[in-house]
């Protein structure tokens, strides 16, 4: 039995940087059907439910992942144990401060982290339940209220997040895409 197969999806090396994490934190990740769309390598990912694991992230795996760092730091709530970002400057300076607007987002979701000047620090809740309900800014930053909503499927309670209309325009499938794949996401405007 498998769990979700995502089908031809962009697998350029220079991007896939959050599979290699999650792989390294025990996700069952696989690529099938490798062929190419437009010059650019594609794969079909299939992703089974597995236990993750805190992991200290190698300085040369951050410019790979740097745009779904937002996620990687969901998963790590999630995770048993610690997980350790550093030399991740840049997240500071992208559409928002990544870095903060996860921080305050997950602390305000019950998760002990910890701000590091280059990075951060997450202690993962590991099989429990690990976020409690609660109002989110997103700060305008698609990647923010798009990561909160995946962190939904783990919570005890509703979270609410706030100012991610820009979600429409840099994925406009997303919150249908979401809903097929089983989150409970509503609109309000």
């Amino acid at each position: 039995v498998w769990g979700v197969r995502l089908p031809r999806v962009g697998v350029n090396p220079t991007r896939t940087g959050v599979l290699t994490l999650l792989k390294q934190m025990g996700a069952d990740i696989t690529l099938q059907n490798h062929t190419s769309m437009g010059g650019e390598p594609v794969a079909d990912i299939c992703v089974r439910s597995a236990a993750l694991k805190g992991i200290t992230i190698a300085e040369e795996l951050v410019p790979l992942a740097i745009d779904e760092f937002p996620v990687l730091f969901v998963a790590a709530a999630c995770a048993q144990g610690e997980t350790v970002l550093r030399k991740a400057q840049e997240l500071r300076v992208k559409e928002s401060d990544r870095i903060d607007a996860m921080l305050t987002g997950l602390t305000t979701l019950g998760v002990e982290v910890h701000p590091l000047e280059d990075g951060i620090r997450i202690c993962g809740h590991g099989g429990t339940t690990p976020f409690t309900g609660g109002h989110i800014d997103s700060r305008g930053d698609h990647r923010i209220a798009m990561a909160f909503a995946v962190a939904g499927l783990r919570a005890c309670a509703t979270i609410h997040i706030h100012d991610c209309a820009n979600v429409a325009t840099s994925f406009p499938g997303f919150v249908a895409l979401a809903r097929s794949a089983g989150l409970h996401l509503d609109e309000t405007h």
